[in-house]
């Protein structure tokens, strides 16, 4: 919202007469009351004879390749000034301003006297751009009769001794989108009593009590809301015998200008101008133009409307417009129809202002993109109570400034709507909030001082104005009152950490699984937590999957994102893929975080009271409503996990790579997992392991489909782990385990099995046979070949012996290896090489 210094000075001394401030003083006291301001950009400073002229004569030169003009130019001096000007926008007896030689405009450029076009030009009329106030250049800047006398300093006339103030207005405070808005801002800020440019009787005006509407003789115009269009007011009114040909006084057209609004015609100009003071857009109708009642109503479809804009639009069921008898003739708080525009010929004006549905109209701009300074109010919401203020204030300025006279009663359609209840608010809430006792009263004076009405003694019975729909609650009441107190005066202090046992045991194994897979050489990786949709199609996923059983958002953050993740796998392929394309191609990512999946049990609950704790119930309520929502963690192999160096060209990233890091997991989290062959989508049927804990699975490791590789855009060989960590149980490893002091006994031993058999299948059985005395197990060859005969291969392994309480005898440990082979041939046919 930008506006002149110089209005908002003008606002404030209706309620200080004396009050003044400058720019930096302003800036100050709006970011004192939570408003950050954009910019502050003072008029350039123009030197020199810069003055009022009158045009006395206009010679058209014709012999050149573009219209030329020579003018001369009353200035107040005893003999007029000739000056060549190219603009076509003024006629002789008009007044503008005139830079004399010696003047030195914004850019800098000096005007001089000088020859062109065969003539002297003693000088330069000026555009709005060529005096540094606004941005149009399109033709030169005429001022109203009246406004000055020839040879007056410019300056002075036009107020060039000014600031444009660009204030950043949230967009959950539609008000502020008006100098009324602001000025009452602006006011709370400095201590200044304000006066509501709307009412006329302060902040606790009632618009019923406005001064007398415009009085007129002739018949109202009918109007007419349809219950469909979601509008709660529309009013309406004529006035007749308005000249077109009056230009809008300078100081109606400086205000627009630096409002960003260009200046078109006085009734235009008054209609955006009483727009940014007030905040109420409204839009002037040719009445000649227009048939029968007026109406407010959804659009029917096929309806075609051309707007203002030249555009033809081809509206649809869910837009409101406003339409005569003959269709269409404006989307309502969008934008008017190029039909019944208001032009250079027309002398009557039907004046619409009205209140609409801020979602309609939000929607409607959205639709058509389109969006105007109109439809960015009443997509915020505009005070409904000013709407009939609004109009009586544009009537009176179009019959001041263009003449003519209010020929029509005001029209009203209303649709009633309830009232707002109070909301109850301890005086006490805002210093309990803040942790600041403020003094006995500071409630209630803060909230009369936004336009609140206040009751009532303990609680505060509070009803918001009208003109602040963003005030629904006592935490919106409470942010008030701390924000006129001013926010950076709450002190900061460190809540004291109250004590505890510290992390759970959960949260420490979380910790732990990351740290471990850190100090492995993973990058951990955040990925989204949404999916894109056919993720599960491309792995070829079964259709009763448990995965495909998805959680939709409501309103997701992007389209093609709609579902959250039933796994980590598919956010870890992107940005995998990610960096690949990145230049990244040896990769060890992990991930840790939850995922969401449906099901049966989640009912939804009602919206609880904020106003007081909720109950044991409401909690087992909300708890019972949330999906199922277990933690996993993700891994992703490829490329080199040995780097390539003088020792070697390095190795690739296999399914064992992605084993041990299922098993490095597992040890983080203080358990043995278990590995055996399996068949899981998107896993490679022949290099996938199911890890179970205790005969419970707890989640997959291998090497991926080559097919859901090749669709993803991925390498040819890459690995991934998958476990659900609420699935692998919590171990206290408490107290710590107890070290003997006595020397181990290595033993190495060689067992021949049948291909079928795993070598996890061979490391249990030895294991089960082995008794208390084994300490580790290893596994460090395996061989296949003529030696061990067709259908079989030899596993050797590592064994290590030790005895708690003495030195362990080489026959002892001899004794428990041939057991455990002993064993191994009972339970899975191994024999000893």
């Amino acid at each position: 919202m930008r506006a002149p210094q110089s209005w908002y000075t003008e606002v404030l001394r209706q309620g200080d007469p004396q009050w003044s401030a400058t720019a930096e003083d302003i800036d100050h006291a709006f970011v004192r009351v939570g408003f950050e301001i954009e910019d502050i950009d003072e008029f350039p400073t123009i030197t020199g004879p810069l003055v009022i002229g009158r045009v006395e004569t206009i010679e058209e030169l014709t012999e050149f390749k573009k219209p030329i003009r020579f003018c001369t130019v009353a200035v107040g001096e005893d003999e007029p000034r000739g000056i060549v000007c190219g603009a076509r926008n003024f006629a002789e007896g008009d007044l503008i301003v005139a830079a004399l030689p010696g003047v030195v405009l914004p850019g800098p450029f000096e005007i001089a006297s000088r020859k062109t076009y065969g003539r002297i030009s003693d000088g330069m009329i000026c555009s709005v751009s060529e005096l540094g106030i606004g941005t149009d250049h399109s033709g030169i800047l005429v001022l109203a009769p009246g406004t000055a006398e020839p040879g007056a300093d410019a300056r002075e006339v036009l107020g060039l001794d000014d600031t444009a103030i660009d204030v950043n207005v949230t967009p959950d405070r539609g008000y502020a989108f008006s100098v009324r808005g602001l000025g009452r801002e602006l006011a709370g800020s400095f201590g200044v009593p304000f006066v509501d440019l709307g009412l006329g009787f302060g902040a606790q005006a009632d618009p019923a009590h406005s001064e007398p509407p415009l009085v007129a003789t002739g018949d109202a115009w009918p109007v007419a809301i349809d219950d469909d269009s979601s509008a709660t007011r529309y009013t309406a009114r004529v006035i007749t015998g308005v000249d077109p040909s009056v230009v809008s006084p300078w100081w109606m057209q400086k205000r627009l200008m630096v409002a960003g609004i260009r200046p078109i015609s006085a009734i235009v100009d008054i209609t955006n101008y009483v727009m940014i003071e007030l905040g109420q857009p409204l839009h002037a109708f040719d009445a000649d133009k227009l048939t029968g009642t007026i109406t407010v109503r959804s659009a029917r479809a096929g309806e075609k409307l051309t707007t203002l804009d030249d555009v033809e639009r081809i509206l649809d069921p869910e837009d409101v417009v406003i339409a005569d008898e003959t269709g269409p003739i404006a989307l309502a708080g969008v934008m008017g129809g190029a039909a019944t525009e208001v032009g250079d010929v027309t002398t009557s004006v039907l004046l619409e202002s009205a209140t609409f549905d801020p979602v309609r109209v939000f929607r409607t701009g959205k639709r058509h993109k389109l969006t105007s300074e109109a439809s960015k109010r009443f997509e915020r919401t505009v005070d409904p109570q000013i709407t009939a203020v609004a109009s009586d204030r544009a009537a009176q300025l179009i019959v001041d400034i263009a003449g003519g006279a209010v020929s029509s009663p005001l029209s009203d359609a209303q649709v009633r709507v309830a009232a707002p209840a109070p909301i109850l608010i301890p005086a006490d809430e805002p210093d309990r909030t803040a942790g600041i006792s403020y003094p006995a009263g500071t409630t209630s004076a803060r909230l009369r001082e936004v336009g609140c009405m206040v009751d009532g003694s303990e609680p505060l019975e509070v009803t918001p104005p009208s003109w602040r729909p963003d005030l629904s609650q006592r935490a919106d009441l409470v942010e008030e009152v701390l924000r006129l107190e001013g926010l950076e005066d709450i002190p900061a202090v460190v809540p004291r950490a109250p004590a505890g046992t510290g992390l759970n045991a959960v949260q420490r194994r979380r910790r732990s699984v990351g740290r471990t897979l850190a100090l492995d050489g993973f990058v951990e990786v955040l990925p989204y937590p949404f999916m894109p949709t056919g993720v599960f199609d491309t792995w070829d996923l079964p259709a009763d999957d448990a995965r495909r059983r998805t959680v939709t958002v409501l309103n997701p953050l992007e389209t093609d994102r709609p579902e959250l993740n039933t796994t980590l796998l598919p956010g870890l392929l992107e940005m995998t893929a990610r960096n690949i394309a990145r230049g990244q191609r040896d990769l060890s990512l992990y991930t840790i975080g939850q995922v969401v999946f449906a099901g049966d049990h989640v009912e939804p609950v009602e919206a609880l009271d904020v106003t007081k704790r909720p109950t044991d119930d409401d909690i087992a309520a909300l708890d019972a409503s949330l999906p199922y929502q277990p933690l996993h963690v993700a891994v992703a192999l490829t490329g080199l996990r040995e780097p390539a160096g003088p020792w070697g060209p390095g190795r690739v990233a296999d399914h064992v790579d992605a084993f041990e890091a299922a098993r490095t997991i597992a040890r983080a989290a203080g358990v043995d997992v278990v590995l055996s062959a399996t068949d899981h989508r998107p896993w490679h049927p022949g290099r996938c392991a199911r890890l179970t804990v205790d005969g419970r699975t707890i989640g997959h490791a291998g090497e991926l489909h080559p097919a859901v590789l090749e669709r993803a855009g991925l390498p040819k060989r890459l690995c991934a782990v998958e476990i659900d960590l609420d699935a692998v149980p919590i171990v206290e490893n408490l107290p710590a385990p107890q070290v003997s002091p006595f020397p181990a006994v290595l033993q190495d031993v060689a067992v021949v099995v049948a291909d079928t058999v795993s070598a996890a299948q061979v490391q249990d059985a030895l294991t089960a046979g082995a008794g208390d005395l084994l300490e580790a197990i290893d596994l460090f060859d395996v061989f296949t070949g003529d030696q061990v005969g067709a259908g079989s291969k030899s596993l050797t392994f590592a064994l290590r012996f030790r005895a708690p309480d003495r030195t362990l005898t080489e026959e002892e440990a001899n004794a428990a290896k041939m057991a455990a082979v002993a064993h191994a041939g009972e339970t899975i046919g191994a024999r000893l090489r």
